[in-house]
């Protein structure tokens, strides 16, 4: 699977870890840097987190940056609450708009680009208590990625992390993030792993599908594929418009194999609770950290992962010189 998604290197630059050593505020961090910085906040309850959360945003809305605020739902109305009616503060609910972390990176693009020539601040919660164990591996994968694609933006990214959230995912924001905010002040952490390090646990293999799994050895015909989905899609109960969604994604990365893979492909497909997994795996090896990141021009090849991040609930992705397996979730009901 080595081609338009697959074949650009990732180029390491600065992403804020030395520009944080001074200690200064959050404010004077970001002031006179024309690249990215990206900062953790560990918050123990409500009223540090609020404080966080003003103080981010009002010293962006004193320097001119227009603020984007993606949180779960339950904290939003409080956010509103400290912010007011500010027009340059733009909002999501981060339970919908990061439910896959893949479509995070795409979101903070568009606020970005949408801003041309102005320095912008971006306030984005991807990891909470209960969240699953497979959307907190991957929200902190990307949380590493964000140091890549932005590496050279003017953007500043505070990112909240519950200090009760289990000890790996806090371990976790201080390996992906340049800079842990302390009481206003930005500090350089020690224990960043530099530009697009992504931590152990989110680079693991994946759990193995159960012996249940429905199982499809795929070649150059892939309506045997389109079919297998289709029907579990629907003895899952998958409404009509979602069980095409997930047809259009299993068949999007199985074309990558026929593209891009020397050999066939293999599909498995298996509910758990309620969702249903389907998982295609590869002899490629995808060597660009940000495939699916970004959506290309339309004349271009290489659509098939973002296509696939907009319409899954979550997407696991392991890659490797032994082979690539993209897993796909999505939820019923």
């Amino acid at each position: 699977m080595a081609g338009p998604e697959r074949g650009k290197q990732a180029l390491c630059m600065n992403t804020g870890h030395d520009q944080a050593k001074s200690g200064g505020s959050v404010t004077d961090e970001a002031a006179g840097h024309t690249g990215l910085t990206h900062l953790a906040l560990f918050y123990r309850d409500e009223a540090e987190y609020l404080a966080g959360v003003r103080a981010f945003a009002h010293d962006g809305l004193a320097a001119a940056e227009p603020v984007f605020v993606a949180a779960p739902r339950d904290k939003m109305g409080v956010i509103r609450t400290q912010l007011g009616e500010e027009s340059r503060v733009s909002y999501a609910d981060m339970a919908e708009l990061g439910r896959n972390p893949g479509r995070i990176i795409p979101a903070m693009r568009d606020f970005a680009e949408a801003n041309p020539g102005r320095r912008v601040r971006l306030l984005c919660e991807m990891i909470w208590p209960g969240r699953s164990a497979a959307e907190t591996q991957e929200a902190a994968k990307h949380e590493a990625l964000i140091n890549l694609a932005f590496s050279a933006a003017p953007v500043t990214i505070m990112c909240p992390y519950d200090a009760s959230l289990a000890q790996a995912a806090i371990s976790d924001a201080r390996h992906t993030h340049p800079a842990i905010v302390q009481n206003g002040k930005a500090l350089a952490s020690a224990e960043f792993a530099g530009p697009g390090s992504v931590p152990p646990q989110s680079r693991r293999p994946l759990p193995l599908p159960p012996k249940s799994a429905a199982t499809l050895c795929y070649g150059a015909d892939l309506r045997p594929v389109r079919r297998v989905v289709a029907d579990h899609a629907d003895h899952a109960g998958l409404s009509h418009e979602r069980a095409l969604d997930l047809v259009l994604a299993v068949s999007e990365v199985a074309a990558n194999t026929l593209r891009h893979a020397s050999g066939d492909g293999e599909l498995q497909v298996w509910c758990a609770g309620r969702e249903i997994l389907c998982q295609v795996q590869d002899r490629g090896w995808i060597t660009d950290p940000l495939a699916g990141q970004q959506r290309r021009p339309a004349s271009e090849r290489g659509q098939g992962l973002w296509v696939v991040n907009q319409v899954c609930d979550l997407v696991e992705m392991r890659t490797g010189q032994a082979g690539t397996t993209v897993r796909m979730h999505m939820r019923v009901g």
